[in-house]
C-alpha cells in the first residue's frame, strides 16, 4: 500500500522531474561499452573478456573481484549478505572499500573518478548530487538492461540524464524527518509534535528536565542539513511552485518566506541552546548512542539512523520513533522522502559484464530475501513487487501511514537538479550561529548559481 502511495506522489510530480532534466542539455549522451581484456580461446583465436566469461561460467572458471566503494557511514550489511550470496552461484567476489560521508566524500569519489582511480562499483547519492558526477561521461549506461525492468521509474527517473539511466537502488527510500526517544517522551508526558510551536514548547521541556532536546552532530558536516532539507514538506505545502521557480531562477532561498524558513529554524534550534554543547565535535554514531540511551532525546536525521541503533543498541530500537519535521500548520503535516542512494557501474572499469551481472542479481527477489535477512528496512523498497515485512521497526510503523495518505513530498534534490555543494558548510555555520539565517540564505543562493550555470539551465 505504502508502495501504491508513493508512486502515485512521484506520477503527479513527475512534470517537475522532467522540467530539469530537459534542462540540462549541454551534456551529450555518451554510448557505455565494456571495457575487453583479450585473452586467446582455442584454436580460432576469438577473444572474450575475463569478467564475462565468469559471469557466466560460474564456478568452474578463474574468479574475478568487483571493487565497490561505499560510505563509512550507510548500513551494507543487507549489501555484503547479498554480494556473499552473488560470490557462491557466480564465483564473483566483491571486495568493499570505504569513503568518508558529506563533502570530503564527495570530493574524493570526483577525484578517484578524474584521475582513473574509481572502483568497479559505486554507491553514491541519486538525484542532483548525481549529476555533478557527469554521469554520460563517468557511468555505464543501464538503460536497455532486462534487470532494470524490476526497478520502479521514479526511482529511474533519480538517476537518469537525458533519458539514460546510470544506477540501481542500493537501499529503501529514506525518510528525513527527527527521531525521539519515545521512553522519555512518556517520561515528560511529552505528545508527538504536529506544528513547528508544539516541538518547541516540548524542547523547552525537555532542556528542563535536564537532557539535550536535539542532538547535533556536527562533527560529520551533512548531519548539519537534516533540518533544512527535512523542510522540504513545508515549504512546497506553503510555495507549491517553489521547485520549479528555484530551477528556472525565478525564485530565491532568501526572497522566498516558505524557504527561508528552513533556515531560520535551523537557526531558531542553536539560539535558544537545545543542541548538546559539544554538537561541533559529536559524530553520527555519537548522536545515535545518546538518543538510544535517553541522554538526547530528539535527533533531526534520515531514517538510515535506524539500522545503525538496531545493530549498536538493539535493545533500544523498540524505544525510537519518528515524526515528520512539523510546519506551521498542523493540518499539512508530512515527511519529506528521499530516493534511495544508487548503485554504479565505472566506465573504467575492467570487469563491466560482471559488474552488471552482479546488478541484475541484487534487483531480484532471491537477492531481497537475502538482504532482508540482515536488514530491518527503513523504508519502501524501490524494486517492484517488493513488499515491507510485518516486523519493522516501531519508527517505520509511525512512517507508513503518512506514506499510505500521500503525506510526503520529495527532498528538493530530486525535484531540481540545483543543490550547491557548500550547503553542509552553511548550514554548519547558520546552526552553529555564526551566520544569520538571511545571510545563509543569500549565501546558499550564491552557491547555487555556480552549480546552475555549470549545468548549463536556462534563465540562470
Amino acid at each position: 500500500m505504502a508502495v501504491y502511495y508513493l508512486s502515485k506522489l512521484f506520477n503527479s510530480t513527475k512534470g517537475d522531474i522532467q522540467l530539469f532534466k530537459s534542462r540540462n542539455k549541454l551534456l551529450s549522451v555518451v554510448c557505455s561499452a565494456a571495457l575487453l581484456t583479450g585473452v586467446l580461446a582455442g584454436c580460432g583465436g576469438s577473444k572474450e573478456s575475463t569478467a564475462n566469461r565468469n559471469a557466466s561460467k560460474g564456478k568452474d572458471s578463474e574468479p574475478v573481484t568487483l571493487t565497490f566503494l561505499v560510505d563509512n557511514q550507510t548500513k551494507i550489511d543487507g549489501v555484503k549478505a547479498v554480494a556473499e550470496e552473488f560470490e557462491k552461484k557466480y564465483n564473483i567476489k566483491t571486495e568493499f572499500e570505504t569513503r568518508p560521508a558529506g563533502g570530503e566524500g564527495d570530493n574524493l569519489v570526483k577525484t578517484r573518478l578524474a584521475t582513473g582511480d574509481m572502483t568497479d562499483l559505486v554507491w553514491y547519492n541519486s538525484g542532483s548530487l548525481l549529476q555533478a558526477l557527469n554521469p554520460e561521461k563517468n557511468f555505464v549506461d543501464l538503460t536497455n538492461e532486462k534487470f532494470m525492468e524490476n526497478v520502479m521509474d521514479d526511482f529511474k527517473d533519480a538517476v537518469s540524464i537525458n533519458g539514460k539511466a546510470y544506477g540501481i537502488p542500493g537501499s529503501t527510500f529514506g525518510v528525513g524527518g527527527w527521531l525521539y526517544n519515545k521512553k522519555v517522551y512518556k517520561e515528560l508526558g511529552l505528545s508527538v509534535p504536529k506544528t513547528w510551536n508544539e516541538l518547541m514548547a516540548n524542547n523547552e521541556k525537555i532542556k528542563a528536565a535536564g537532557k539535550t532536546a536535539v542532538i547535533g552532530t556536527y562533527k560529520d558536516d551533512w548531519t548539519s542539513q537534516l533540518i533544512f532539507l527535512a523542510d522540504n514538506h513545508n515549504v512546497l505545502a506553503e510555495s507549491p511552485s517553489f521547485a520549479n521557480d528555484f530551477t528556472a531562477n525565478k525564485a530565491k532561498f532568501a526572497n522566498t518566506p516558505a524557504a527561508l524558513r528552513s533556515f531560520e529554524k535551523l537557526a531558531e534550534i542553536h539560539k535558544k541552546g537545545y543542541m548538546n554543547k559539544d554538537f561541533l565535535a559529536t559524530t553520527y554514531d555519537q548522536g545515535l548512542k545518546m538518543l538510544a540511551d535517553g541522554k538526547g532525546v530528539q535527533y533531526p536525521m534520515l531514517s538510515m539512523g535506524l539500522g545503525t541503533i538496531a545493530t549498536n543498541s538493539p535493545d533500544k530500537i523498540q524505544d525510537i520513533g519518528y515524526f515528520p519535521q512539523p510546519g506551521d500548520s498542523a493540518d499539512k503535516n508530512g515527511f519529506t522522502i528521499w530516493m534511495p542512494s544508487g548503485i554504479y557501474v565505472n566506465k573504467n572499469s575492467e570487469h563491466v559484464d560482471a559488474a552488471k551481472k552482479w546488478m541484475e542479481f541484487f534487483v531480484s527477489q532471491e537477492a531481497v530475501n537475502v538482504y532482508l535477512t540482515k536488514i530491518n528496512p527503513n523504508g519502501p523498497f524501490a524494486i517492484k513487487g517488493i513488499d515491507l515485512p510485518d516486523k519493522v521497526y516501531p519508527a517505520v510503523k509511525e512512517m507508513l501511514p503518512f506514506f499510505e495518505a500521500g503525506k510526503i513530498t520529495p527532498a528538493l534534490e530530486f525535484l531540481s537538479p540545483v543543490k550547491g555543494p557548500s550547503l553542509p558548510q552553511i548550514t554548519t555555520e547558520v546552526g552553529s550561529g555564526i551566520r544569520g539565517a538571511k545571510d545563509g540564505a543569500k549565501l546558499y543562493d550564491k552557491d547555487v548559481e555556480k552549480q546552475a550555470k555549470q549545468l548549463g539551465l536556462k534563465g540562470w
